[in-house]
């Protein structure tokens, strides 16, 4: 396997194997195309109901209140998820099968993140899907308070012709604990009788009537996403403490199956980031690394 020279530059960079094809955007390191041997392709692939693919959300996850905190007294506005999804990467390495980029502080982060940071993004090909690893760096001299979160938009249905309420999620452990909801980018006050039944949530568009489903208290580290007679589409996460389902009710055949580490402010919470429920807090000099795998499985691989 040759190198390819990260100084190449270019928008985007292609990873092939056996059985996977992936596509990584330089623009908010985001991956963009996920196919299989056949060219089915199992990534959103944007549009008008929502036009992502698989943001980077860093370095906060969800909304704060106001779209504002406070820091040794200043305020500062940082909008829903962070900037991190709409900033340049750095090509770190690429080569035929993984890259790597990175994205660090700057003047203009500054303005809304007044900390030291460095993130670096490593997407590698797997013989049946793709590894995504997250290395959080504190290259500072005080504490950095952080979220980190992936966004995977996953077509569905997976297959066309199938229904989408054929479709389920099924985690690897039973899910029973209250879950929240979102109002206005906030994590609810209120919680909700878990809608997972014998580890299976049946989906249908109208779930998210009132947004995101968030398991704040998650025992599972995986969950497969099937329809009948499709391929499984397996997230599994190392390091990611919650996880976010979505879609849109009004339209958008997708399903984002979230990994996060963090969520949205509480309703009513207005405190110092610092203080904020969720957060990573990283002493100088340290780094976090998180992780999350798309596995695509036969049909028959059971679930």
């Amino acid at each position: 396997m040759s190198d390819i020279q990260a100084s190449a530059g270019g928008d985007r960079h292609t990873m092939t194997n056996t059985w996977i094809t992936a596509v990584v955007l330089a623009q908010g390191a985001e991956l963009c195309s996920l196919q299989g041997e056949d060219g089915h392709e199992f990534l959103w692939q944007a549009g008008p109901e929502w036009p992502r693919h698989s943001p980077v959300l860093f370095p906060i996850v969800g909304r704060l209140s106001n779209d504002s905190y406070t820091h040794e007294g200043q305020t500062y506005r940082l909008s829903q998820h962070g900037f991190a999804r709409d900033r340049r990467f750095t090509w770190v390495a690429r080569t035929e099968t993984s890259c790597v980029l990175r994205l660090e502080d700057d003047p203009q982060t500054h303005t809304s993140y007044p900390y030291p940071f460095r993130l670096e993004i490593a997407y590698q090909l797997e013989p049946d899907g793709l590894t995504v690893r997250y290395t959080v760096s504190n290259p500072g001299e005080g504490v950095l308070p952080a979220s980190l979160g992936a966004h995977p938009g996953f077509v569905w249905p997976i297959l066309p012709g199938v229904e989408k309420h054929d479709h389920e999620l099924r985690f690897a452990r039973s899910e029973t604990a209250p879950i929240h909801g979102v109002s206005g980018g906030l994590l609810t006050a209120a919680v909700h009788t878990s809608p997972v039944v014998d580890r299976v949530l049946q989906l249908t568009p109208e779930l998210f009537a009132e947004d995101a489903l968030v398991f704040t208290t998650l025992s599972s580290r995986s969950a497969r996403f099937s329809g009948q007679d499709t391929p499984v589409i397996e997230v599994s996460w190392e390091g990611f403490e919650q996880l976010g389902v979505w879609s849109k009710p009004t339209g958008g055949d997708f399903l984002c199956i979230e990994p996060w580490h963090g969520y949205a402010s509480p309703e009513g919470y207005a405190g110092d980031l610092m203080e904020k429920p969720g957060m990573m807090l990283l002493p100088p000099g340290t780094q976090r690394e998180l992780q999350w795998t798309v596995r695509v499985l036969p049909s028959d691989s059971g679930t």
